[in-house]
């Protein structure tokens, strides 16, 4: 790979490259089945922004209402004529096992210039995803439609085999490295769920309730009449809470008086456990307070703030033992409601905690958080080498970037 700086070396380098329809690259090659009602199709879909297909069900074909279906074969392109406008386009994997979707996925084979992996890294930039949306016709949003013509006559600057060819190489070298990382991370945090889940059933610790361990307060409610005051103040909701980290880019604001600042205020190493949601996946979702916003900040009845309560529990074992009651599903198992599920403060209370000594509590919660610190950074690594990709995929593409073939 090399950054050449005379304009001799740079046209070199790209000669063969070509301002080309896609056509020329690829060609419509729908087969369609007639859908029996005694079969059973195993159905796809194609996730937007490149991120490949998504797998479905099976569905009967007495149970669908599609007389044809499009058979999706191993390494085609493959796009969603409704989503294409979001970035609905994939390369199929070469070992797909048989796959059907409707007719609003027409798929495309590649001509002997083509190499199908570089189209897929194609698939996954900007550049597709912009002249997708430039393709769509139709009135607004979702019924806006990529048709296959349309698609074919999108033109982009494609390098000749080889050059497509050494590029697959160099961002597979990327990708092969980001996967073991990825893989390493996942291996790691699967061992710190279960050094945390230990650390929180052992049996040698008594077990007492919830509210004897902690301070659980539920925040307050929110109401059209607080909207405004003399003592508006930054709050946090259950959209601020993630699965062990806080989002605050989107902070809002209500009037609490003195005394209200002073019940619901947070402090360093609070931790929020989101109270209820449709989804029962964020049902418990827990993140510590760190102080990232000048006090006072406080938080709303979405939420529950679990505190340590002095000489009986420290700030870290409550965080981990947050984390263990979502991991487990214990905060899942206790909600109560339909639609939508509520731990609620009397629930939450009631829960059981193992609770070692603090002085064992302080062992375990530092085990923890070395372990969680290799873990973060190892997904922090996983992210800057993502930008690398991102970045080096946009150099080779135009041309930026030069590889030696």
């Amino acid at each position: 790979m090399s950054n050449p700086t005379s304009k001799d070396s740079v046209g070199q380098v790209q000669e063969g490259w070509v301002r080309a329809p896609l056509a020329r690259f690829l060609t419509p090659n729908a087969e369609t089945v007639d859908v029996d009602p005694e079969e059973k199709y195993p159905t796809v879909g194609v996730l937007n922004r490149g991120r490949g297909l998504l797998y479905r069900d099976p569905i009967a074909g007495s149970s669908t209402s599609y007389k044809k279906l499009n058979r999706i074969a191993p390494g085609v392109l493959v796009y969603s004529r409704l989503k294409a406008f979001e970035g609905a386009i994939t390369v199929t994997p070469n070992d797909l096992s048989e796959s059907f979707a409707s007719q609003e996925f027409p798929t495309f084979s590649f001509a002997p210039v083509a190499d199908p992996e570089f189209f897929r890294i194609l698939t996954t930039t900007q550049r597709m995803w912009d002249a997708l949306q430039g393709a769509s016709k139709g009135m607004g949003g979702r019924r806006e439609r990529v048709k296959p013509a349309d698609f074919l006559n999108i033109s982009m600057e494609i390098p000749p085999l080889p050059v497509q060819k050494r590029i697959v190489e160099v961002i597979g070298a990327v990708d092969d490295q980001i996967s073991a990382l990825d893989a390493e991370a996942e291996a790691m945090r699967n061992v710190l769920r279960r050094l945390r889940s230990d650390s929180m059933t052992d049996g040698s610790a008594a077990e007492v309730r919830a509210d004897e361990a902690f301070s659980i307060t539920m925040g307050r409610q929110r109401s059209p009449k607080r909207a405004t005051g003399p003592h508006m103040t930054p709050y946090l909701r259950s959209a601020n809470v993630g699965y062990g980290i806080l989002s605050l880019s989107d902070v809002l604001e209500m009037d609490f008086n003195p005394n209200e600042r002073e019940n619901f205020g947070l402090r360093y190493g609070d931790v929020l456990v989101s109270e209820g949601s449709a989804s029962e996946k964020a049902v418990g979702m827990p993140a510590m307070w760190r102080d990232e916003i000048p006090a006072p900040v406080c938080f709303q009845n979405t939420l529950l703030r679990y505190r340590a309560v002095e000489s009986v529990s420290i700030p870290p074992f409550v965080k981990h033992w947050c984390l263990w009651a979502y991991e487990s599903g214990q905060f899942r198992e206790i909600a109560g409601g339909t639609n939508i599920k509520h731990i609620g403060s009397k629930r939450a209370a009631r829960m059981g905690v193992r609770l070692p000594s603090v002085t064992d509590q302080e062992r375990i919660a530092a085990e923890l958080d070395t372990m969680s610190e290799v873990v973060a950074a190892t997904r922090a690594e996983v992210y800057r080498l993502r930008g690398v990709r991102a970045s080096l995929v946009s150099g080779l593409l135009d041309q930026s970037i030069t590889v030696d073939v």
